[in-house]
């Protein structure tokens, strides 16, 4: 079975795309990062019968200098991505953004290491470069829509449209987008929100693109092997600094640390004070002091999270919420005190107390499957 006989078949571009007009009067703007899943976009968007524009934004290139594959900003990616679109007959553009990138997400992302919390990149490149930028370019083309390869879906409402998590719970990247606008997401489209990735290779086998069986990126873009500390050492080369392994309860120094940059809440493995009563793990950095903090797992346990820079999507219902403070996460009953979105600051209390929940991280909150909105965590309160 072709595209087109999938799109005859039930994925039609009314349901992908919800185009506003008939699909041979509608022009898309695809974002193609090189991977398999936007390039799946582009050709549904393609086979729709629409006219189609991909682009692509160059980001940080360490692709070509590590030789590592499957990062949405390497050098390899703006090739497959091009092959893509000249396979499937559509305009594409390749603009460099790499000195917004580094400055909005790459300089934040060093410096919210050596402040001793912990960064969501992925986040902020959403909120900045990505969205920012490709919907001026969109709007500037005339593009009826910008599609995009995110595992999330975009479901009409009695308020006008809503976010939801993906259909496969496996792929979904609700997390990531907590912070769309109303206006954002009127214009945005999901295409594969409801589709599983098995799905989405054999449509990318059948429409005979180089990158069907192109492994999926695991890391951040512009980290080389996951080697977080090695790049905000190479940019801030102060959070090398060594400092005192601290009990949180006693105050007793425990050991030295190699750097605040290579520790996080949550942390065991690494710390090399062995001879302990108990198991202890990182409770807190403080990086004025220079110290790590440790202690047992209950020390870990959270019962509120304060949120900065919050955003909200449509009216906040009245149904229970639940809030998910790491990506791969389950989320949790909570309940807010205080406003949510416009940047407001509010707190979430968790019904039970909560483990790995640390500064810098985002909470992002659900009513069932819809996306409320999130914010920045910017403090906790300790349920120990």
């Amino acid at each position: 079975m072709t595209i087109a006989a999938n799109l005859a078949a039930g994925l039609s571009p009314e349901t992908l795309f919800d185009l506003p007009k008939l699909a041979d009067e509608s022009r898309i703007v695809v974002a193609m990062s090189g991977g398999v899943d936007s390039s799946v976009v582009a050709a549904l968007a393609a086979a729709s019968g629409a006219e189609v524009i991909g682009i692509t934004l160059q980001l940080y290139d360490y692709g070509t200098a590590t030789g590592r594959k499957g990062a949405c900003c390497a050098g390899d990616d703006i090739r497959d991505a091009r092959a893509v679109a000249d396979r499937l007959g559509i305009a594409h553009y390749v603009l460099d953004h790499e000195s917004a990138f580094r400055e909005e997400v790459v300089e934040q992302f060093a410096d919210e290491y050596l402040a001793g919390r912990t960064p969501v990149p992925c986040i902020r490149c959403n909120m900045g470069p990505k969205f920012t930028d490709l919907f001026r370019m969109a709007r500037e083309l005339g593009a009826d829509c910008l599609a995009t390869g995110h595992y999330v879906r975009r479901a009409m409402g009695a308020a006008g449209p809503e976010l939801h998590r993906a259909l496969d719970p496996a792929r979904d990247q609700s997390y990531f987008l907590y912070a769309t606008t109303d206006d954002q997401l009127d214009y945005l489209r999901f295409p594969l929100g409801g589709l599983p990735k098995s799905q989405v290779r054999e449509l990318a086998e059948q429409a005979g693109l180089r990158n069907a069986a192109k492994p999926d990126s695991q890391d951040i873009c512009f980290v080389p092997d996951g080697d977080y500390a090695k790049i905000v050492k190479k940019m801030r080369p102060e959070g090398g600094q060594p400092g005192k392994i601290v009990h949180s309860s006693t105050g007793e120094v425990l050991g030295e640390h190699k750097g605040i940059i290579h520790y996080t809440v949550g942390q065991r493995r690494g710390l090399e004070i062995g001879g302990q009563p108990e198991p202890l793990y990182v409770v807190g950095l403080d990086a004025d002091a220079a110290e790590v903090r440790v202690g047992p797992k209950r020390k870990l346990a959270v019962s509120a999270a304060t949120l900065i820079e919050t955003n909200r999507i449509g009216p906040l219902p009245v149904a229970p919420l639940a809030a998910k403070v790491r990506s791969l996460a389950k989320p949790v009953p909570v309940t807010l005190e205080g406003p949510l979105g416009d940047g407001a600051r509010t707190v979430i209390r968790f019904a039970e107390p909560e483990y790995g929940v640390a500064p810098g991280q985002a909470a992002v909150i659900y009513a069932g499957e819809r996306v409320v909105g999130g914010g920045w965590i910017a403090d906790t309160e300790s349920a120990a």
